[in-house]
């Protein structure tokens, strides 16, 4: 596996093995020992996630104020762009962003440490995405940061044209934000 720096050095990118020929491919998606030597991180990943979505639909950008997530993501069918930001108050980087182009065929995964926002929106006709959380969902504690915060500035790609639930289409801004010390 090869890891990858982001520009917030907590967000990673994962680029797994992949091995190929013209009878199709083979890699592993997930290998605790590998995940752990590669990137230095001892997780335990409590939960499985799986959305399909179609074009220029935005999910997020999401977080719980109480038993946060870390969340390794990727895309199976597709391609999404992906969003990392950094809503811990005591952090350098505190309302930065990360984006990453996550599709199947570069097979890319993403590393969201716990204490940061995510959100997706779907660059292809349509797109599966799945992820691994190292805590459970616990709704009484989720929150949603948003999208178009202009002190996060997000540069989504598109026409700016997306599909939002009603939550994401509501959510605050980072100034009013319940956040992480």
């Amino acid at each position: 596996m090869k890891v990858i720096q982001t520009a917030l050095p907590e967000v990673l990118i994962l680029e797994p093995k992949v091995f190929g020929d013209d009878r199709g491919f083979f890699y592993e998606s997930f290998n605790a020992r590998v995940f752990a030597e590669a990137t230095g991180l001892k997780r335990e990943f409590v939960q499985d996630n799986h959305s399909r979505s179609v074009k220029n639909v935005l999910r997020g950008l999401h977080y719980q104020i109480q038993h946060p997530q870390g969340k390794l993501v990727r895309v199976s069918v597709g391609e999404v762009f992906d969003v990392a930001v950094d809503i811990r108050k005591s952090s350098p980087n505190f309302g930065k962003w990360v984006g990453v182009t996550l599709s199947a065929d570069n097979k890319r995964q993403l590393w969201v440490p716990e204490g940061f926002a995510h959100g997706f929106v779907v660059t292809s006709d349509y797109a599966e995405f799945l992820y691994k959380t190292t805590d459970y969902y616990s709704p009484a504690y989720e929150r949603s940061l948003l999208w178009s915060d202009p002190s996060i500035a997000i540069q989504w790609p598109g026409t700016g044209f997306f599909q939002l639930s009603e939550k994401d289409a509501t959510a605050v801004d980072l100034k009013q934000a319940e956040l992480f010390q």
